[in-house]
């Protein structure tokens, strides 16, 4: 698939050699931070070091003083608190941090996920059946509950209070609940909401234990959780979530907790972890439970205290995930198979529904037909007599603006700008089908269309070095917003060790034409289509990011090859 090669504007001119010369380091490393809006010394040195001291005072949060008051008056009274959370990655850390939280200080306490297949997305009558019934009179909600509205009515009317913790858009109408903690909220005036949904039940912790007078540090055992969700959820590594994923990041490189360690042994993992391995090697591991079986297996493992269960656990968590795996490939090799008989090649969008489909992977299949056909994205499978499905747009495109342009056919939907989950009769999915593709169709640029590969800046092959890359891993955690920096090198060629490995892979020793002694090792997955030309001594340019490679117990700089292009 051919992609757009968009290269940033180069920062202003001035700013950088200011910043350089401040910071001391060289123009091309001060215009990636001028380009983060980084400009001053003092900036520049809170961006290098995170500090939990920048975190905001909870309390800025709309109603949180409400919850705190409710929180300890169920302490006080010795109350049942049952803590709710969606069954994903982002919901099950939430039940995991404030459970264990919680736990030291009030014992009448229990988690409760919701099963995918039976209640479906977010709070449920059945959730709240069960907490009248077992005589909780409060739920703490996390990553779920903003748009809630008759589902909290129903509790109150059982004698069940809630506080909300979500991140997630508010409807026009917002729950009458105890409290409700969504900085997304229009007369929120907390100074950064794009927190988690862990994040949220992180501040509600900390504003807890401020409360209490208790240490702050005793906090810090949670943040390899919220570390997870941040990359998990694909939040914005910025603000908040910047000094989170990094103090994260670097306890789960230092002191995991059980769980967490049990995966990383299952996975052989060895090196020192990123936000991008998060994503690939624990978020998947966690996710499966709740795709495959019951996001409450996911919880158990995180919250263990003890080595030997840890392992069960993850054992089981792990033969969820292979599972999944099988079950994601043969759906999406069945989906493109479908798309592949379709015949109207001018659509905008891929709608496609089959009632036999899992509806555990369908939004992981939806990203892989993005891949393919880079449109607007929502699969749908049956689920209790109804479509449900999963949404996933392309870069620039708000697809949850889009469904809810064709709410009138769905009974309810939920999500971001980037990915969605809905629920709809199955006699609307054809008149969904078609009012989607003509929303969409007429509120997508051609461009949108086009998959677009945003670079940072120009790079000469004798600029990567050593001390250059040791600078530039210390921009991270990397992640949207933040994202790790994308160069171009242009007329670059292969030494002539190029072999093609894996599925479609390209091997590489890319120099300069005019001095072949400065040369890196790179490798390009997916792009064994330029291969040929490649062998031919062509020059070409490049675009990719820099990384290290370990190999047989040496470390090296290697290119991450995003794409290729010939000069013709």
């Amino acid at each position: 698939m051919e992609k757009r090669w968009v290269v940033k504007a180069a920062a202003n001119a001035d700013q950088v050699k200011h910043l350089a010369d401040a910071i001391n380091v060289n123009h091309k490393l001060a215009g990636l931070l001028v380009q983060r809006g980084i400009t001053t010394f003092e900036e520049a040195k809170t961006f290098f070091r995170p500090s939990l001291n920048d975190l905001h005072d909870p309390f800025l949060m709309k109603d949180m003083d409400k919850a705190i008051a409710r929180l300890e008056k169920a302490i006080d009274d010795k109350e049942r608190i049952l803590v709710y959370g969606d069954y994903d990655v982002d919901g099950t850390t939430a039940v995991s941090l404030v459970y264990s939280s919680l736990t030291p200080l009030h014992p009448h306490l229990e988690y409760y996920i919701p099963d995918r297949y039976t209640e479906g997305y977010g709070v449920s009558y059945k959730g709240i059946d069960y907490a009248a019934a077992e005589g909780y009179t409060l739920i703490i909600a996390l990553d779920c509950g903003i748009k809630a509205v008759e589902k909290v009515a129903y509790a109150t009317e059982k004698g069940v209070d809630f506080i909300i913790c979500d991140h997630h858009r508010p409807g026009d109408e917002v729950p009458q609940a105890i409290a409700v903690l969504d900085p997304k909220q229009d007369d929120c005036s907390y100074p950064y909401d794009e927190l988690s949904g862990c994040g949220i039940g992180f501040k509600l912790m900390q504003a807890l234990y401020a409360h209490k007078g208790l240490p702050f540090e005793q906090l810090l055992p949670c943040l390899d959780l919220l570390a997870v969700s941040i990359a998990a959820d694909i939040v914005p590594i910025t603000g908040e979530n910047r000094v989170l994923a990094y103090y994260g990041v670097k306890r789960i490189n230092e002191t995991p907790r059980q769980g967490i360690k049990a995966i990383l042994t299952l996975a052989t993992v060895k090196k020192e972890l990123s936000i991008t391995d998060l994503v690939f090697i624990i978020g998947p591991r966690i996710n499966a439970a709740g795709r495959i079986e019951s996001g409450k297996k996911a919880v158990e493992l995180l919250v263990s205290n003890n080595e030997e269960a840890a392992a069960v656990s993850s054992k089981l968590i792990d033969e969820d995930n292979i599972e999944r795996k099988q079950l994601d490939k043969s759906i999406t090799l069945e989906a493109l198979g479908m798309l592949a008989e379709d015949n109207n090649a001018g659509a905008k969008t891929t709608v496609l529904f089959q009632e036999h489909w899992h509806k555990g992977v369908i939004g992981i299949v939806a990203s892989r037909l993005i891949e393919a056909y880079y449109r607007p994205t929502i699969v749908l499978t049956e689920s209790g007599g109804k479509a449900t499905g999963s949404a996933r747009s392309v870069k620039g495109f708000d697809i949850y603006n889009a469904i809810d342009q064709c709410s009138d056919l769905l009974e309810q939907f939920g999500g971001h700008k980037y990915a969605a989950g809905l629920t709809m009769s199955l006699d609307k999915v054809t008149a969904f089908q078609q009012k989607f593709e003509a929303v969409v169709a007429s509120t997508i640029t051609e461009q949108q269309l086009v998959p677009e590969i945003e670079i940072d800046m120009e790079l000469e092959l004798q600029e990567i070095t050593s001390k250059f890359y040791k600078i530039l891993k210390q921009l991270g955690p990397f992640g949207p917003q933040n994202m790790k920096p994308i160069f171009i090198s242009r007329n670059v060629m292969d030494t002539g060790w190029g072999r093609i490995v894996g599925e479609n892979h390209v091997k590489l020793t890319i120099a300069s034409p005019h001095d072949l002694s400065i040369k890196f090792g790179a490798i390009g997955f997916g792009l064994g289509a330029h291969f040929n030309r490649i062998m031919s001594k062509d020059p070409f340019d490049i675009v990719y990011t820099i990384e290290e490679n370990e190999w047989d117990g040496k470390v090296s700089l290697q290119l991450n090859l995003k794409d290729i292009r010939f000069h013709d």
